[in-house]
């Protein structure tokens, strides 16, 4: 199934975090943000949704 990001929400209570990311990562984001016309954080907020809806049902994450 192809990625597609969500659209831009409201507004709701939120927090800040700082990420270290590669620059071709950063590039990959950018494109796909790009691509659909939104903003590199709501792609990057989309993907963790999309990856926490999808291990629903899973073995919790266990550290290897």
């Amino acid at each position: 199934m192809t990625f597609v990001p969500k659209t831009t929400k409201k507004k709701v209570k939120a927090g800040y975090k700082t990420l270290y990311l590669s620059q071709s990562l950063i590039d990959q984001i950018n494109q796909i943000a790009v691509e659909n016309c939104t903003s590199f954080n709501n792609v990057v907020v989309s993907m963790i949704e999309h990856c926490l809806e999808e291990s629903e049902g899973e073995a919790p994450f266990q550290r290897g």
